[in-house]
């Protein structure tokens, strides 16, 4: 519990300790933050292929900045974040139960038929925004300056998907309304 209450910390954090420390610290320095954010992803890889590439990534890029001592290899680090996610969902529909739906069982066992199809729509959703998020993560990456990047990954991505969380859990209470009549 503690290493996943630090992963998300550091994860939280760590756009606005980049933008922070950009200009008082050389970026292979810095590089050291993502080496602690994947680190602080190591028991996560006993659970799932995506944790151990999203790791395996999280390391070269921190060797990339520490080679090349520039900050973009560490300003990329939102977008693996996003591909990794996308690619757990995204392969999560090409299986009978997909990554909604299994996180739907650990608190309903026995989902009705249309309680499966309405989650994987919502996987379907979730592939979707990890697509633009990622998009704007690269293109914050590449084309803005540091403070933007780190506004738009260290914020308006965290308000984002809290937005399409609670978009989805009302439309799931209306659901369950509707369904359960």
């Amino acid at each position: 519990m503690a290493w996943t209450a630090l992963a998300v910390l550091v994860t939280l954090l760590y756009p606005l300790a980049i933008w922070l420390g950009h200009g008082q610290f050389e970026p292979r320095w810095l590089a050291l933050l993502l080496v602690v954010a994947a680190g602080a992803r190591l028991p996560a890889m006993k659970l799932s292929s995506a944790a151990r590439w999203s790791v395996g990534g999280a390391l070269v890029l921190a060797a990339c900045a520490l080679w090349s001592n520039l900050l973009l290899p560490l300003k990329l680090y939102p977008v693996l974040v996003n591909a990794a996610f996308l690619a757990a969902f995204g392969y999560s529909l090409t299986t009978p139960v997909s990554m909604v739906e299994r996180l739907a069982r650990l608190r309903e066992p026995d989902l009705p038929a249309e309680a499966v199809a309405y989650t994987r729509r919502v996987t379907q959703l979730w592939c979707v925004f990890f697509l633009l998020n990622g998009g704007c993560a690269l293109a914050t990456a590449l084309w803005t300056s540091e403070a933007v990047w780190s506004l738009y990954n260290g914020v308006i991505a965290y308000v984002l998907m809290g937005l399409l969380f609670a978009g989805e859990l009302l439309a799931r209470r209306h659901f369950r309304r509707q369904y359960q009549k």
